[in-house]
């Protein structure tokens, strides 16, 4: 199976998590293990690698890329983890990378039906199981996909794009990636659709939606946070300003200590920071980077350590 992953942001990557050569670090989204396997590297026979993806595809590449290293693959979602790896005996681990969205085996496997740029079943299941895209375009309310579209893909036109597709699919149900992007298309005015592709925003939404990404992510911050050793750090790739959004905010509120109104003379809620930064700032790629690998444009990289 081809299995294309370059690892975005790399080398910040593996700074970030301080790799210790005998510890326990997670990969919470393996993919295709392009990051599992340089983490993998740097361990000796007492560290251990645990890879997560609830991508069955991505789970016999990743487990094949990483036999020749102390490192195994479970296929399971990444907001398991803290179950998985307690029924595993391998919590608390010294670090979790979360390298989220959708991967490029994912969109470059055309059968997947994640891409507007060919014409596939209109699929998108990360997991290949559940709900499809076609289901969810054809059985949504007008409202419900103008939401999911405004809402996770801050779609400027998402109330036109869902009324064609309402319109359309009372004609016949819509089937393909293809149908989809020349509704999306037709439901913009022409200037936008001059200046660029206006499908990618639709689809990423949709994607999203199927998939539960934000759900997962929200749950996920947690389970990870919860099976870092005192000193672990976690470290998480975002491609999407919500998702970024998240990331910075649960991490703000695990670094935060004493919330006592300012007026108080000394603190009554006792409550001290869990964690600390390691990144002030996310990290964006380099501008070598983006000469190699064009689909690193939108990551950012923040760092946390847990402190107690």
């Amino acid at each position: 199976m081809e299995f294309v992953h370059i690892p975005v942001l790399l080398q910040e990557v593996l700074d970030g998590l301080a790799i210790r050569p005998d510890g326990t670090y997670v990969d919470g989204t393996v993919g295709g293990a392009g990051h599992a396997v340089e983490i993998a590297k740097r361990l000796t026979a007492g560290g251990h690698l645990i890879g997560f993806d609830r991508d069955p595809d991505a789970v016999a590449v990743a487990t094949e890329r990483l036999a020749p290293y102390p490192a195994e693959v479970v296929h399971h979602n990444y907001d398991e983890m803290q179950t998985v790896l307690t029924e595993m005996g391998a919590a608390p681990v010294d670090g979790v990378l979360l390298d989220l969205g959708v991967s490029s085996h994912q969109l470059d496997e055309e059968s997947r039906g994640f891409s507007y740029h060919g014409d596939a079943p209109l699929d998108m299941r990360m997991s290949q199981t559940g709900m499809t895209a076609e289901e969810l375009v054809n059985t949504a309310s007008e409202a419900e996909l103008s939401r999911i579209l405004y809402t996770y893909g801050e779609e400027s036109f998402a109330r036109s794009i869902a009324r064609n597709i309402v319109r359309a699919r009372g004609e016949k149900p819509i089937h393909t990636t293809s149908e989809l992007a020349e509704l999306i298309k037709s439901s913009v005015p022409p200037k936008v659709r001059r200046l660029k592709n206006p499908c990618k925003k639709s689809f990423q939404a949709i994607r999203i939606a199927v998939n539960g990404e934000f759900e997962h992510l929200e749950a996920g911050l947690q389970a990870a946070f919860s099976v870092l050793k005192p000193g672990g750090r976690l470290a998480v790739i975002t491609f999407h300003s919500l998702e970024d959004r998240m990331v910075k905010r649960q991490f703000a509120a695990w670094c935060q200590g004493c919330v006592c109104p300012p007026d108080f003379p000394q603190c009554v809620c006792g409550r001290v920071p869990e964690a600390k930064l390691v990144t002030r700032k996310p990290i964006a790629p380099s501008e070598e980077e983006l000469s190699r690998n064009s689909r690193s444009r939108s990551a950012k990289l923040r760092v946390l350590e847990r402190s107690r």
